[in-house]
């Protein structure tokens, strides 16, 4: 899939669901960085090194030393954005303009270094009930990288709701739309440029439900990294434009 040298990746998680609140433990014994590591080595394999992140490390694992070693970073925050140093979402924001590739998953979307680079409140109607509902993703962009060897559509069993109005800028590439059975949509795989460096939002990915034990998600996130990474091969093949005929999504 990569077509150059090894892609650096580092993983950012707050870790803090995880270690406290024991329905979560179960789901994510290892935290939610792990099956989002694993998903990235299996789809990328020797192509890329991939290393953790958390809140608690000293300057939350985000030096100058580890972000100048860092080609993509992917981030995951909900319950501690505020707990995240304004100077070392600078220092992201900084890299990010500078060249490097950012991927923010789930509830990373109300971040600092998310707000920041979008310039908006970044705020989202939300629904979250207990077993969440059924989410199902739409590829509306088929030929983009990101869309590579996933199914159409993806769906998700249980997951929480995301639905509109998402405010973010327009995004620059538009690749995936979230349906609900509550009917709400979502804009929730979008693209943006900023400065030298790539932007890949991903919405699917509550910290409630198994969502990135999933093959398919993880095999978006691995599309993201590659692409954040400007190391995606281009996408011609056929995996995306197949239509609804192998799966039943609807049941």
């Amino acid at each position: 899939m990569l077509a150059r040298r090894q892609l650096r990746v580092t993983i950012w998680n707050e870790y803090v669901h995880e270690r406290r609140e024991p329905s979560v433990q179960a789901i994510y014994p290892d935290g939610m960085h792990a099956p989002i590591a694993e998903g990235i080595r299996r789809e990328l394999g020797d192509a890329v090194t991939v290393r953790i992140a958390t809140l608690e490390e000293p300057e939350h694992g985000l030096t100058e030393a580890a972000l100048a070693e860092t080609d993509v970073l992917t981030w995951w925050g909900h319950a501690a954005h505020d707990q995240v140093a304004d100077e070392v979402v600078e220092r992201v924001h900084a890299r990010v303009l500078d060249g490097m590739g950012i991927v923010v998953l789930h509830s990373g979307h109300y971040s600092k270094i998310f707000k920041r680079l979008m310039g908006t409140s970044c705020s989202l109607r939300w629904r979250s009930e207990e077993g969440g509902e059924r989410e199902v993703i739409w590829t509306v962009n088929p030929a983009h990288p990101i869309a590579a060897g996933v199914p159409q559509p993806i769906v998700v069993a249980h997951d929480e709701m995301y639905g509109e109005y998402f405010d973010i800028p327009p995004p620059d590439e538009l690749v995936f739309i979230s349906s609900y059975e509550g009917g709400e949509v979502f804009r929730s795989g979008c693209c943006f440029y900023r400065g030298a460096g790539r932007l890949a939002y991903f919405s699917p990915g509550d910290q409630e439900f198994p969502v990135y034990h999933q093959p398919e998600i993880q095999r978006v996130i691995a599309n993201c990294v590659a692409w954040c990474g400007g190391a995606s091969q281009p996408n011609d093949g056929p995996s995306a434009r197949e239509g609804n005929s192998k799966r039943n999504w609807y049941l």
